[in-house]
Formats: C-alpha cells, sequence, structure tokens
C-alpha cells in the first residue's frame, strides 16, 4: 500500500499512530458519542478528531482503552479497524442503535449481535458471501454477562446489516423493492432480531485480521410493531447501551487477566 504520510506512521483517515490507542477500543458510530462513552473511563483524553472519526483514550480496571467513532456504515467502520489494529489495538466493542425487526424487540431493549446478514457491500471485499460474519464468542459473552448483572432487557441473536438507511424504511419506493421487500420477509420469517449497518463488515474484517469483535445496540424502535398497530415506544437515549459496553468491556478486561 502507498504511504500517504510520508513515513510518519500516522493513519491516514484516524490521524493516530502507535501509543495513541489501548488494545481495548469501543466503536461509537456518532461522533458525538465518543466523549460520552468517554466519561465512564478514567483519565480520558482527546486524541484524535479527523473526518467522522474521533478518537479518545483512558483507562478502565488500569487497562488502556480507547473509544472511536466509525461514522455511518461499513466502508468507514472498516477502516476504522484497519487503521486501529495497525496500531495495536486487537479487541473491538461496536456500540450503537438498531431498528427492530421481531416483534420482542422493542425500543429501549438492547440487542446483542451473535452474527450478521451480510447484506452490504463492505465485507464482500473480504470474503465470500458464502463466509458468515460472526461476533467473537467471548465478546458476546461479556455483554450477556453484563445485561444480566445490570438487569438490562436484552435479546440475543441475528441481525441484518444494509448499506441504505432509506431502503430499510421505504423499499416500496425503490427501485429494486421486489427484491428489498421479499429479502425483509425472509428476515423476519428467519428470526432475525434487529437491523443496523455496521456489524457485517466489523465481524468479517475482524475475521481476516484475527482480531476479537462483537456488537451492543440500543433499540431506538420496531417498524413491523407499528405496521401492526402494536405499542412501539420509541427511544433515543444510548446511555443504557454505553454503560452496558463499559460494563461488558470490564468483563473481558478482567477475565484477560485471570488467563494471562
Amino acid at each position: 500500500m502507498s504511504d500517504y504520510m510520508d513515513g510518519s506512521g500516522v493513519q491516514y483517515h484516524l490521524n493516530i499512530q502507535r501509543g495513541d490507542v489501548g488494545r481495548y477500543v469501543i466503536l461509537p458510530g456518532d461522533p458525538k458519542r465518543v466523549p460520552l462513552i468517554a466519561r465512564h473511563l478514567d483519565g480520558a483524553a482527546l486524541v484524535a478528531d479527523n473526518r467522522e472519526y474521533v478518537t479518545y483514550t483512558g483507562t478502565l480496571e488500569g487497562e488502556r482503552v480507547s473509544v472511536t467513532s466509525t461514522g455511518i456504515g461499513g466502508p468507514s467502520a472498516s477502516i476504522a479497524m484497519e487503521e486501529l489494529y495497525r496500531c495495536g489495538s486487537d479487541t473491538f466493542l461496536r456500540m450503537g442503535t438498531c431498528g427492530g425487526i421481531a416483534l420482542e424487540v422493542m425500543g429501549g431493549d438492547v440487542v446483542i449481535a451473535t452474527s450478521a446478514v451480510r447484506a452490504e457491500g463492505t465485507s464482500r471485499e473480504y470474503a465470500p458471501i458464502e463466509y458468515p460474519a460472526t461476533a467473537t464468542f467471548s465478546v458476546v459473552e461479556a455483554f450477556v454477562q453484563a445485561a444480566k448483572r445490570l438487569g438490562k432487557r436484552a435479546h440475543v441473536g441475528v441481525v441484518q446489516c444494509k448499506d441504505s438507511f432509506y431502503g430499510q424504511h421505504e423499499p416500496a419506493i425503490m427501485p429494486v423493492s421486489y427484491e428489498l421487500l421479499d429479502k425483509w420477509e425472509a428476515y423476519k420469517r428467519l428470526g432475525v432480531l434487529a437491523s443496523e449497518m455496521e456489524s457485517a463488515a466489523l465481524f468479517t474484517v475482524a475475521a481476516h485480521l484475527g482480531v476479537r469483535c462483537g456488537s451492543a445496540f440500543s433499540v431506538v424502535g420496531n417498524q413491523e410493531r407499528e405496521v401492526l398497530g402494536m405499542d412501539n415506544p420509541i427511544n433515543h437515549d444510548t446511555e443504557a447501551a454505553i454503560i452496558l459496553t463499559i460494563e461488558a468491556l470490564r468483563n473481558l478486561i478482567i477475565k484477560d487477566r485471570e488467563e494471562a
């Protein structure tokens, strides 16, 4: 690969280098969520702010932990993981929002992904479509344990990843409506819990790099419940998902230390 940074070691998109970030990284999408997450760390400080990528680094349980925003979608999320990996990170916890698909998933709940439907494009440039996009078991386990400890209503299973937000919410007006609607019906029948935009890419890139990755999401609402006239609470507060992610990461750090 061409070195666009003149041998400085600074990563082209994130504007970070080795020593700036920790082994453990929390990955929100929205840059504005980064300081909200970082305040749960000890001594967190801004490391870099470039494009959609904002990075803070602090400590948790005595270990260096970073928080880096990825923007929206698989392309920018994969860039973040690639460049963080080149700076020494090897454990990634995605924290974001999703929309429910399964009727039992309601606004304010948390969804913990075990795997992701690869209905996006980024992962196809890493692996053939037959390859499953799966989370690392130890990270899923850490999220589940955190949810139980916090008494949080959580759903664990498959999520769907797409590239078009409006393709999900307004499929009937799209030129390929026949494909979008038919596949959405299949996801419902297969018990897919929710829809979001990054995990399929992140899980696939993590497999390529040999690193750990998992995802947990705060549910905003459920369009399927709305269609059926069911109660459909809308929730935009991500603090519960942030606390869940911090506790999951704490679980991982403690377990890693015990197994070292």
